[in-house]
């Protein structure tokens, strides 16, 4: 499954009436350039998960940051990175779920 089409189902999945109401899901761009992605985990198997910054730097064109705090995952990299960013999600989730 696409990264893309796994994200949009999480998302129909996670809706309660309510929760879907905020800024779920944000996705911006910084202009060093890279991505930056913001998910509020509040309704999710992840809630209570804590993960300091953690930072993978392999250049100023390879790199990438995620951390999980105050129930959200936050995440950042390289203009070349915003599929593995959403993808590190979908990991995170899919193993505190099995």
């Amino acid at each position: 499954m696409e990264i893309l089409d796994w994200i949009q189902d999480w998302f129909k999945n996670n809706c309660d009436g309510n929760w879907e109401h905020g800024e779920v899901i944000q996705i911006t761009t910084l202009d060093n350039p890279g991505w930056d992605v913001e998910i509020d985990i509040s309704n999710t198997s992840i809630a209570t998960m804590n993960l300091e910054w953690i930072r993978n730097d392999n250049g100023k064109d390879d790199w990438y940051g995620v951390k999980i705090e105050n129930q959200k995952f936050s995440a950042a990299g390289d203009a070349g990175k915003l599929k593995f960013l959403l993808g590190l999600f979908k990991e995170m989730i899919e193993k505190i779920e099995v």
